[in-house]
């Protein structure tokens, strides 16, 4: 169900959001942690280690596709949210198109590039060749991961963060099934469970697009919306392209983490893969309020909205940083006990090591809450270059610190990359978001935003009067249209 997030309390609007967003993050990840359970108890360390491996890779492409679908569902939700039906069609229409073709290049390119890339990355020989073949298989079913994350990310970009969860739901239990059956019974190993995440993530997409076609109709593309401009193409880009190339170049980062562990040993990939999932898990809540705060804010900005951006981003970031020490906190005392469900007994370094990563990472989930909540409300007001910018310091501090650290004190050196790499994004966004923080302040609500209300009284036909208060509302100079398109090209 279409849902505008331009009324209510802000923090109450992000929060009920952020929570569809919040089980479907964990839903997601639930993909891979039931293959890393059944690989990891199945076929044995090394597979778990050659699964692990992929990760970055996989990151490396997929990353991208989800970065920049996120981005064009960005243009959908500031016309959904400036009440403009056309814009939205239009907006779908184009994304569609550029998503199909980024879903052509990976399925083509990815299964090409995969064993060339992994030997580069120095993957132990014993774990290249189920690497490899987890790998191509993924990428193979690259356009149903593209397409579930676009459709998902325009339903949601109409305020329902409701559906996309239901759907992924199904297929997350889909996806338990198969891996299980596939991996077991079946015996396709590494195979079998990269094939069942592909028929799960390509049934989702179905489940998207019957309920687009029944119930969205302001998604409903038509014949003269596919007549799209160049412009159009430039404004979706314009976002997608960046959101893009930032989670690559994260991904970039983590390929290079990825290298120092296949140096240090399986035990040193398995464990990192195994703290992976835990963290991921645990940093889901973070990543679904800042995407929720994206959305809220793109409506908001179409809406003309400012007082309710800076609120809302105010009392978000209140949230995340409340979320990430209760998260740190539990990561920290039951780690151990998370990480075993993972694997099996006899792989007690490998416990260790994984729950020092957890430590480590959990003790500093506070800058990562305001990375999310901050590069999201930058990204909702349409700004690319600084969330890019924080990409590419991610970049250099994750590489440094894997590299140098990595040589000097081993795993430990390797897990402090990710905390490293939060403060050097932090440190330029909480400045970028002040900034915007000012310009939203001197910009007025919207015209038709109500200002003013007078109590008048009604007289019925009996004589009897009722007191009731009457909205007024203020006009506002148009010439401040300008301002508004100057900051959503910033």
């Amino acid at each position: 169900m279409a849902t505008s997030l331009t009324t209510g309390r802000p923090w109450r609007v992000i929060l009920a959001f952020s929570v569809p967003l919040l089980i479907g993050n964990v839903v997601q990840q639930l993909y891979q942690v039931v293959d890393t359970i059944v690989v990891g108890r199945e076929l044995g360390v090394n597979s778990l280690a050659a699964v692990g491996a992929t990760g970055s890779l996989l990151f490396l492409l997929l990353g991208f596709a989800w970065g920049m679908t996120s981005g064009f569902a960005i243009p959908t939700a500031q016309a959904f949210g400036a009440k403009d039906a056309a814009a939205v069609r239009r907006s779908v229409a184009t994304g569609t198109l550029l998503s199909a073709v980024a879903s052509i290049l990976i399925t083509i390119g990815g299964p090409l590039l995969a064993e060339p890339v992994l030997v580069l990355m120095r993957t132990p020989p014993e774990l290249l060749a189920e690497a490899t073949l987890f790998t191509q298989i993924s990428f193979l079913g690259g356009g149903a991961t593209m397409f579930f994350n676009y459709l998902s990310a325009i339903i949601r970009a109409i305020g329902d963060s409701k559906t996309p969860l239901i759907f992924l739901t199904i297929a997350c239990a889909l996806n338990v099934v198969l891996v299980i059956v596939l991996v077991g019974p079946v015996g396709w190993g590494v195979a079998g469970a990269a094939l069942a995440t592909v028929v799960a993530q390509a049934v989702s997409v179905l489940l998207c697009l019957e309920f687009v076609r029944r119930r969205m109709p302001v998604l409903h593309v038509r014949r003269a919306d596919w007549k799209i401009t160049r412009n159009d193409i430039a404004d979706h880009l314009r976002l997608g392209l960046p959101m893009g190339f930032q989670a690559s170049i994260i991904a970039i980062g983590t390929l290079v983490v990825q290298v120092a562990l296949n140096v240090l040993g399986a035990e040193a990939v398995a464990a990192y893969t195994t703290a992976s999932r835990v963290d991921s898990l645990a940093t889901a809540l973070l990543a679904s309020l800042g995407l929720a705060v994206s959305m809220y804010v793109a409506q908001n900005f179409g809406g003309r909205r400012p007082d309710r951006i800076r609120t809302g981003v105010k009392q978000a970031t209140v949230m995340a940083i409340i979320a990430s020490l209760v998260l740190g906190v539990v990561l920290i005392a039951f780690g151990t006990h998370l990480v075993r469900l993972f694997v099996g007994e006899g792989s007690d370094e490998v416990v260790e090591l994984a729950h020092l990563m957890l430590i480590i990472n959990g003790s500093t989930y506070a800058l990562l809450g305001v990375l999310f909540v901050l590069r999201g409300a930058l990204q909702g007001l349409g700004q690319a270059m600084i969330p890019t910018i924080t990409g590419v310091v991610e970049l250099f501090m994750r590489v440094g610190a894997a590299v140098v650290l990595g040589a000097l004190l081993g795993f430990g050196g390797v897990a402090m990359s990710n905390p490293l790499a939060w403060v050097g994004a932090v440190v330029i966004l909480i400045p970028a978001y002040v900034r915007a923080h000012r310009a939203l302040a001197k910009m007025p609500v919207d015209p038709l935003e109500p200002t003013l209300t007078t109590p008048i009284a009604i007289v019925g036909p009996d004589n009897s009067s009722l007191n009731v208060d009457v909205v007024v509302t203020q006009a506002v100079p148009v010439v401040v249209e300008r301002r508004w398109k100057k900051l959503l090209r910033r």
